[in-house]
């Protein structure tokens, strides 16, 4: 009978400590002892990052430091940053966060997407805080609790985050970045349009009079061949650097790019477009491959890229983007620019409605398109690329070459079927008139924004021109890599002297 008793209050003290821990919230732990405060425990600490505080800080302030210092270009609104293990995309978003380093705000909204549990809606987390190794952020409960009155859709959902890591992942940065800050941390069960725009009207609403940082978590495209990665990431990239909100969300609604946290950054350009941000500046972009250096991976590669949505500032030049643009300024005239832009669409015209090219008469009244030039024509059909072709060595006049190119690039780049007539009018053309080849003996004479590169070695070649670079936000090295990659080769091939390295640069327009 004592054997008997002794089993059982064994199971009752068991029952009761387990229901003891079963009271605290899900993932969650006591925020101190004889407190009933509830902390949310981190999901992926030990694994995804460092799960000691000297270890974390000690990586996080690398990243940081590893990324070049930038002149602000007015207060920050919204920033959006990966969320896979450190060791992939961790150098990527520290782009994001030390674009915010050292500044104020007085919350933090940071939207995830739902990896694990489908709901309808958005989900926030209502307990006292969430911990990291580097200690526990607090929630701004008020700003929570006028979320959930202003939207009913927006609910506390605690098993929402029991398993989700990608809001987790912006944190360590933040706490690195902005000591001191409240957090929101809101998840999206839904993706659409739809809820992006409510959940934005709501955050507006609710943080007037607040200063306001959102976090939209996100990767890119995920498991492509390397080149298709890149594609779709730079499409996406493009029309959130355009501000382009409706472009992003029918582009990853018609999947001709890829983001994981597609509601989170549609729903941070319409919150950051409604705070009076007027500009969005992409900071970085990688992908696994890059990281891993295994870019031919059979299992395809992760992009990810860092953005941050800045307001005007006082003094800012409104000129500036034009004045930094890729490239440099060979002296065309306006008037110059527009005719080559008016012979570009003539010519894709006329072959579409006689099958026969235009004439490509230079005209008198511009001695400069008479010159011989090389010259390159990229073709966009609403933000996405639908031909680009050129020639490097100028062998007709700068007008004539410019008709000839962008008949090729419309009709023969072996990329896209030919453009039909019923896409003209969603047709932009970009032209880039070619400076002489210059062969370089070091890598160091490569000035990126400025210079295009091409990279020759036993019979294959690549060629990148000033803008691409400027786009990605790539380095020298990277812009190297990538040319090489271009070319058929392998990433590392520029450092051997075999290899040949000629810069130009160009005027783009």
């Amino acid at each position: 009978m004592s054997g008997k008793f002794s089993c059982f209050c064994r199971f009752f003290l068991f029952l009761t400590v387990f229901l003891m821990i079963s009271a605290v919230c899900p993932g969650g732990s006591r925020a101190g002892q004889g407190s009933s405060t509830l902390v949310h425990d981190p999901v992926v600490a030990g694994t995804w990052y460092p799960g000691t505080a000297s270890e974390l800080s000690k990586m996080v302030e690398d990243y940081l430091n590893r990324v070049p210092a930038r002149d602000a270009k007015g207060p920050i609104a919204a920033i959006i940053a990966p969320h896979a293990g450190y060791i992939y995309s961790g150098q990527v978003a520290a782009y994001s966060f030390k674009a915010i380093q050292g500044q104020k705000f007085d919350t933090v909204i940071v939207i995830g997407p739902s990896h694990y549990v489908p709901f309808s809606g958005a989900a926030v987390y209502d307990c006292a805080g969430f911990r990291t190794p580097l200690g526990v952020i607090a929630l701004d409960s008020e700003l929570i609790a006028a979320l959930m009155k202003r939207e009913p859709r927006i609910k506390d959902l605690p098993d929402v985050f029991r398993q989700e890591h990608s809001l987790e992942a912006e944190l360590p940065f933040l706490q690195v970045a902005l000591p001191g800050f409240k957090l929101v941390p809101l998840v999206m069960g839904d993706s659409d349009i739809a809820t992006c725009r409510w959940l934005a009207e709501a955050i507006v609403e609710c943080t007037k009079g607040k200063s306001a940082l959102i976090v939209a978590s996100s990767d890119l495209s995920h498991y492509h061949s390397y080149d298709v990665a890149v594609e779709m990431d730079r499409q996406l990239l493009k029309k959130i650097g355009a501000m382009d909100t409706e472009g992003a969300a029918q582009c990853l609604e018609n999947r001709k790019c890829e983001a994981c946290g597609k509601g989170p950054i549609i729903t941070a350009m319409l919150v950051a477009a409604k705070l009076g941000a007027d500009r969005c500046d992409i900071l970085h972009y990688a992908n696994s491959g890059d990281v891993t250096g295994e870019k031919m991976s059979p299992r395809g590669v992760v992009g990810y890229g860092a953005a941050c949505f800045s307001k005007p500032s006082a003094g800012r030049d409104r000129d500036e983007a034009e004045k930094k643009k890729a490239g440099i300024d060979l002296g065309l005239s306006k008037e110059e620019r527009e005719e080559l832009h008016s012979i570009a669409r003539k010519a894709i015209e006329a072959k579409l409605t006689s099958g026969s090219p235009n004439s490509r008469a230079v005209p008198k009244d511009f001695p400069k398109l008479k010159e011989p030039r090389g010259a390159f024509v990229t073709i966009y059909k609403k933000g996405e690329l639908r031909g680009c072709i050129g020639q490097i060595i100028p062998r007709m006049p700068l007008a004539e070459a410019v008709a000839a190119m962008a008949e090729e690039a419309a009709f023969r780049d072996p990329r896209f079927v030919p453009v039909r007539s019923d896409e003209l009018r969603d047709l932009t053309i970009e032209i880039s008139v070619l400076t002489p080849l210059q062969k370089i003996h070091s890598t160091d004479e490569i000035e990126v924004g400025k210079h295009g590169i091409v990279i020759a070695r036993d019979g294959s070649m690549g060629l990148l021109l000033p803008q691409v670079a400027t786009e990605y936000g790539w380095n020298r090295t990277e812009f190297l890599e990538h040319c090489c990659l271009k070319a058929g080769l392998a990433a590392n091939v520029w450092k051997d002297k075999e290899t040949e390295i000629y810069i130009f640069s160009a005027d783009v327009f």
